[in-house]
């Protein structure tokens, strides 16, 4: 978790996201820095808009309290479409036997 909350420390100051930058708030940190993570992390980060997704993650939990049910109630007004749910935990099962060689942040850090 080190190197994303480095990614958001320069964000966070306007500093650019890059491997020299990253590996000296790791360093100062106390962390220590494995390269290939550095360069993961940077290359995963090239596209992503940091403000954007942490305004969406902050955004998924308020929105399931804005509706005012519970997850049970929720289950319960499920119309009950087995059928549906049955073929996304078959596609949900396709990927991971793809072995997609560990994409995803998820993945770099373990």
């Amino acid at each position: 978790m080190e190197y994303v909350y480095a990614a958001l420390i320069l964000n966070e100051t306007g500093e650019e996201i890059n491997e020299d930058n990253v590996t000296g708030v790791l360093e100062a940190a106390g962390v220590d820095v494995e390269e290939s993570r550095v360069k993961a992390l940077v290359a995963a980060l090239e596209d992503v808009d940091i403000e954007e997704a942490i305004e969406t993650a902050a955004a998924a939990p308020a929105a399931g309290a804005a509706s005012g049910g519970s997850a049970d109630e929720a289950e319960e007004a499920d119309d009950g479409d087995d059928e549906e749910e049955a073929e996304a935990e078959e596609a949900d099962d396709d990927d991971e036997d793809e072995g997609d060689g560990g994409e995803g942040l998820g993945e770099l850090f373990g």
